[in-house]
């Protein structure tokens, strides 16, 4: 099909619930990404942080099919080998304890908000169940979810919301501890705040933190559903910040492309799940396990160092460009975020861009850039070149 065709049938027969821009995607090779005519655009999205590896990458390629040719579902009723060697990598390269392997992102946030609730619930019984989540966090889009996202925008059509949340103010200890009450049993956090606008928390408010809970003993649950594995240039966020969470979830890029999540419990909670109070029938699957593998074997300490070299280089590169429209750029490895300038609409940029070949996202009023961990360095020089060439005066 060509492009055209492609985008008059997805308007036929899918749900309007995107604002697509108006391009089609057939293939891709590395950080390019090729329309079904062969216009080839840069990839600064990487599907919104889950094609860490790029495309077309022969390992990760190799690790699918033959596991899709030895076995493509088991139910977790029985046992299999990849979704175990891969809880085991993550346990030893994290220092926590225990995994539970799921699908999105937000269904591992709902899975570490029942985990919060059912340790306060065992240990404290009924009446302490409320979570402290920050102020523009996003932690998902099923009802819990959106209600423990600290966004009021979220908070509408979809009444009634579960109840049991309550915001603070990110970086701001004070405004934390006012939310504070008998009924607490969590903190719940971002540790760079992605659709908020990646916004990194600062190190010294993090352990504060962390510190209140350990007093409190309130839950640490760390949302690493868009930070997780490598993006930040460590393999979890929370090892930038030189903590260990009761609880994190992962999502994104943990299976490279294919639809894998979870969470993870130090030994203090590994035990709170016991048979029949959480589930999924599709969480652990093989195919995706096997993909996640290959995903950890890719994700060396070198190749990590590495995504920390590339965020400082694309940053650097960016605001050398002095753009009218661009002010200074933040975040933590490959996860960057640009603050777009009085006058100007990250949707609008985000157009042209995509327009003249460069694949953006947007957050909050600015700009996101998530491209693949495995970008190159010419990869990354053509895309800036873009930005030059569309966004210059």
């Amino acid at each position: 099909m060509d492009s055209k065709t492609i985008m008059d049938l997805t308007g036929q027969y899918i749900l309007n619930t995107y604002g697509r821009f108006p391009v089609a995607i057939d293939h891709g090779q590395g950080a390019r990404l090729y329309a079904p005519e062969g216009r080839e655009y840069i990839d600064f999205t990487s599907g919104i942080g889950v094609s860490c590896l790029g495309y077309g990458n022969a390992d990760w390629i190799q690790a699918i099919s033959a596991q899709a040719a030895k076995l493509g579902h088991a139910s977790n009723l029985f046992y299999t080998e990849p979704a175990a060697r891969l809880a085991q990598i993550l346990c030893e390269r994290t220092g926590m304890s225990g995994v539970f392997f799921a699908n999105g992102g937000g269904e591992a946030n709902e899975g570490m908000i029942k985990l919060a609730r059912k340790y306060s619930f065992d240990k404290y019984g009924a009446g302490r169940a409320t979570i402290i989540t920050l102020e523009n966090s996003f932690h998902g889009r099923t009802i819990t979810t959106l209600k423990a996202t600290g966004q009021e925008v979220f908070h509408n059509y979809f009444f009634p919301f579960t109840e049991g949340f309550r915001y603070a103010k990110a970086n701001d200890l004070a405004s934390l501890e006012a939310q504070s009450g008998d009924d607490v049993c969590a903190v719940m956090v971002e540790l760079v705040q992605g659709e908020g606008g990646v916004l990194p928390l600062d190190p010294d408010y993090v352990q504060a933190v962390v510190k209140l809970c350990r007093e409190r003993d309130w839950l640490v649950l760390v949302d690493e559903v868009q930070t997780g594995v490598g993006r930040t240039g460590s393999l979890f966020a929370f090892q930038h910040y030189g903590i260990l969470p009761d609880v994190c979830s992962f999502a994104k890029g943990i299976a490279g492309g294919l639809p894998m999540s979870g969470i993870m419990t130090n030994e203090k909670c590994r035990g709170v799940f016991t048979p029949g109070t959480h589930a999924t029938t599709f969480g652990a699957n093989p195919v995706c396990a096997a993909a996640g593998l290959a995903v950890q074997e890719a994700l060396s300490d070198e190749f990590l160092q590495q995504v920390q070299e590339k965020g400082a280089y694309l940053r650097e590169q960016i605001e050398a460009l002095n753009l009218p429209c661009f002010g200074q750029t933040r975040g933590l490895g490959l996860m960057v975020g640009v603050t777009v300038r009085e006058g100007w609409t990250n949707k609008d940029i985000a157009a042209r861009l995509i327009e003249n070949g460069l694949l953006v996202l947007t957050a909050g009023p600015g700009m996101r850039l998530l491209p693949p961990l495995a970008i190159t360095k010419e990869e990354m020089d053509q895309g800036v070149a873009i930005m030059k060439k569309t966004l210059g005066a």
